[in-house]
């Protein structure tokens, strides 16, 4: 069984930052990127950020290209999202997902991955 586990949400005015953690456990498996999406109250699941894990080259969607930082530390099977110059409209619940072989045609859609953790809430006031 393959655990993704997320922390680091919370509440934070607009203009602040949060660092989101992911960390994978259970069943050895190589995954070949993970990636961070989100889900708005009402909304479908967007793509935020992905990173390919073995050099470490990033992805943004541009709503956040500049503001948020997507990171990974192999040695510890964890990714981070720094996420600075927070907006209201950044109000979701954010995923990390992780991919067994990432594309560069699904990389920023839900079915380029194949675990997921349970989500956490990150809520930006104004």
């Amino acid at each position: 069984q393959v655990q993704l586990v997320e922390s680091g949400g919370g509440l934070v005015q607009a203009g602040g930052s949060l660092r989101l953690s992911c960390a994978v456990s259970g069943r050895t498996f190589s995954h070949t990127g993970m990636a961070w999406f989100r889900q708005a109250a009402g909304k479908e699941r967007t793509f935020v950020a992905a990173i390919r894990w073995n050099d470490g080259t990033t992805y943004y969607h541009d709503s956040v290209k500049g503001r948020f930082t997507i990171s990974r530390d192999t040695t510890k099977n964890t990714v981070f999202l720094q996420m600075d110059g927070l907006k209201p409209e950044d109000t979701a619940i954010y995923f990390c997902a992780a991919a067994l072989a990432l594309s560069g045609h699904t990389l920023k859609t839900t079915r380029g991955y194949t675990y997921w953790g349970q989500g956490t809430q990150v809520t930006v006031s104004s």
